[in-house]
């Protein structure tokens, strides 16, 4: 045997085993479905509920048509038993003849047998005449011996009936047991089952093809949304679920919490290409500044030492821009996978917003910009002081930069008896509405040109929104074109650590 054309067999049978694997996976997969584990609900919902009140209704109809047979088997028991007392059949030869005539004409009409016992159980007469003579020791025959009229069925079928004969002195002269089968009450109650099950057949059809229709009606929807969720995770964020229904149940609900899912994932998607865009051209200009300064050196000869030194300050500035940048996305990215941990503790907010305005007076007295602070009242609050002086001196920072020349700056902390408030209101530019929203965007800049006089490297918003969000709290614009802007932001006094 070739062992090339061995292993290609080996091979062959191997796919083989695992297709017919994957078959049957998928084949247990379908039938796990939400769809037939509807129907399988539905139905058992549906018809175990009627099979078992049908039964339930067949044996009380049963038992009713047993108990109405052992009363009418118990009431001429007791006719015959009140004839043989009239009669003293158990004592006068006389009116035997007669009077067993009479009963054997009542045992052929209601189709019964009749035995009568005296008080000792011994048969003295039979409708059947097969056991005469003999003696007769069964629970009903003794219970009917002590007054008591009974009527009980037996295991195979027969219902007895066995009520006492009055004698002399108010003694039990003997005893009439009357029996019969319950074949007839058995083929009523088969008819009416057959009948019955012939309707749950009907029923059931009706309530699987129902079923089946609601099932399809509650999952195709799904199987839609599921789809549409496969594509988007694939990256074509554009799919949608189109909804037609105008009720609005759980379904529906769901197909408009994956569309608006979808929105969010676009406008995720749409950000983070303008964000690699945003990256890739903040680092390319200072690369291209280096470039442009390294070749002007390697290209000139006798370039004086001067020039060597204002051209290697300059790559220098560019070095240090590439690198506050490359810091600031590092910290945007450890803010946003949680990696740096919150240091909270118990600070004077006061003190904390007196020295973020101390340290940055200087850059705003250069500018001629008046600072007023404003302290509502004494404010302490659990927060992690390190970032979240930061923050506030990025939004205090940026007010200084794009605040004209003698303009003002209003700073006020107050608090209630749950957040703490810091506002920060400058005279400057002012934001255009259609970009309030925007500013914490990374990159982002009011000014289309990107003009870099006011410095940084647009991700200080980005990084005080982040901050302020790692402490449960809120910050919003309120901004006016050319007659400035405030920023309110809210922190809880208290943090759940």
């Amino acid at each position: 045997m070739n062992p090339n054309i061995f292993l290609q067999n080996g091979e062959l049978v191997i796919i083989l085993i695992k297709g017919k694997k994957q078959a049957i996976k998928n084949k247990i997969s379908f039938f796990l479905s939400l769809r037939w584990i509807l129907l399988a609900t539905y139905v058992v919902i549906g018809i175990v509920p009627l099979l078992l009140i049908a039964s339930t209704i067949l044996h009380s109809v049963q038992d009713y048509f047993i108990e109405e047979r052992k009363k009418e088997l118990l009431s001429q028991a007791n006719v015959i038993s009140g004839q043989i007392t009239s009669h003293n059949y158990m004592t006068e030869q006389a009116t035997r003849d007669s009077l067993e005539e009479t009963v054997l004409d009542m045992s052929q009409e209601h189709d019964f047998r009749v035995l009568v016992l005296d008080s000792s159980c011994l048969v003295v007469y039979d409708t059947g005449y097969s056991d005469v003579g003999k003696t007769v020791l069964i629970p009903e025959v003794i219970e009917a011996l002590e007054n008591k009229d009974i009527a009980r069925i037996q295991e195979d079928g027969m219902v007895y009936a066995a009520v006492s004969i009055s004698g002399s002195n108010n003694t039990r002269a003997g005893v009439v047991l009357v029996s019969d089968d319950m074949k007839d009450i058995a083929d009523t109650v088969n008819n009416i089952a057959k009948k019955g099950n012939l309707l749950l057949a009907g029923l059931a059809i009706i309530v699987i093809i129902m079923m089946f229709i609601l099932s399809q009606i509650f999952t195709e929807p799904i199987k839609k949304m599921i789809k549409v969720i496969q594509k988007m995770s694939q990256g074509h964020f554009e799919q949608r679920i189109q909804v037609h229904s105008s009720i609005h149940n759980e379904v529906v609900d769901l197909a408009l919490a994956c569309n608006q899912m979808a929105d969010q994932l676009e406008k995720v998607e749409s950000t983070r290409q303008q964000f690699v865009s945003n990256v890739s051209h903040e680092l390319k200009t200072p690369l291209s500044s280096i470039k442009v300064l390294s070749e002007s050196i390697l290209l000139q000869e006798d370039v004086p030492k001067e020039m060597y030194v204002e051209f290697l300050h300059d790559i220098n500035s560019e070095v240090d821009r590439m690198a506050a940048i490359i810091n600031d996305l590092l910290t945007l990215v450890k803010l946003d996978q949680k990696e740096i941990p919150l240091n909270f503790k118990e600070i004077d907010l006061n003190e904390m917003m007196e020295g973020i305005i101390k340290r940055l007076l200087p850059l705003a007295q250069t500018k001629g910009i008046h600072i007023n602070y404003e302290k509502v009242r004494d404010v302490t609050a659990t927060i992690d002081g390190m970032k979240l002086t930061l923050a506030i001196a990025n939004i205090v920072d940026n007010a200084i930069k794009y605040t004209p020349e003698s303009g003002s700056i209003d700073i006020k902390l107050d608090a209630d008896h749950q957040n703490v408030f810091i506002s920060v209101a400058d005279t400057g530019i002012g934001i255009p509405d259609d970009e309030v929203g925007r500013i914490f965007e990374r990159f982002y800049r009011v000014d289309k040109m990107r003009d870099r006089e006011t410095g940084g490297t647009g991700l200080g918003l980005s990084i005080t929104y982040s901050t302020i969000m790692m402490h449960n709290g809120s910050i919003k614009v309120y901004s006016k074109e050319d007659e400035g802007t405030t920023i309110l932001v809210r922190i809880p006094m208290r943090q759940n650590i």
